[in-house]
């Protein structure tokens, strides 16, 4: 398989990771009456992608360039990279997806891949978060740094935005013409994260959104729900 198929694959919402049953933040933002039509959805999805895209790139293309630079330590960066990710998911919920989804992602990795090492990453509780597989994945894939960070962003606005379509019963042609829209500022935040992955994990884009965690926080206690995020 050449590499662009393999980009594809990784970018395709139907990747056997799990994906599918999150809504990244959709749902509570729907039952909050925040999002209610196409215009309010454009509008959550630039919010995804300046924050939880910026930040989930940045750190899948810095998991990258840490075992793929041929560094002696890439181990103890895998387990600095975990550690400042965790710092900038403030809320306990978001913390326990991402890593539940980091699972998910790397059973797939290791059933793809079997001769690739992902011994590297961390031995967390939980097992490591998900944009740091997904950078392993995508370097075992044989992907580029940049080309990491476009899948990571991909996958922040494509998953909200088909759960929009279940949730509000929106046109799903209005829907993906809206993420074409989207695509010039998708391009601009997976460069971003990309240049930044050059920096010391302490230094990588902290960007929040108090109003998503505090979403987060109130959809896991919800007794019956359509997404598991």
């Amino acid at each position: 398989m050449t590499t662009s198929s393999l980009f594809l694959l990784l970018a395709d919402g139907r990747f056997p990771a799990g994906a599918h049953a999150h809504s990244g933040g959709l749902e509570a933002a729907v039952a909050a009456g925040r999002v209610t039509d196409l215009a309010t959805l454009e509008a959550f999805l630039a919010g995804r992608l300046a924050t939880a895209g910026l930040v989930g790139a940045a750190f899948a293309a810095a998991a990258h360039r840490a075992v793929t630079s041929g560094s002696a330590v890439r181990g103890s960066t895998l387990a600095l990279l975990d550690a400042e990710l965790d710092a900038r998911t403030a809320a306990p919920a978001l913390r326990t997806v991402s890593r539940r989804q980091g699972r998910a992602l790397l059973r797939a990795g290791r059933a793809i891949w079997p001769e690739a090492s992902f011994d590297d990453l961390p031995a967390t509780p939980g097992g490591a978060h998900q944009p740091l597989v997904l950078g392993l994945l995508c370097a075992a894939a044989g992907l580029r740094r940049a080309e990491t960070a476009t899948v990571a962003v991909h996958g922040t606005v494509t998953g909200a935005a088909s759960a929009a379509v279940r949730l509000l019963g929106l046109d799903p042609y209005r829907v993906q013409a809206l993420l074409v829209g989207l695509a010039g500022r998708c391009d601009g935040i997976a460069a971003a994260a990309a240049r930044a992955a050059d920096d010391p994990p302490e230094r990588l884009p902290a960007a929040a959104a108090p109003l998503a965690d505090i979403h987060a926080e109130a959809h896991a206690t919800w007794e019956v729900r359509l997404f598991a995020s």
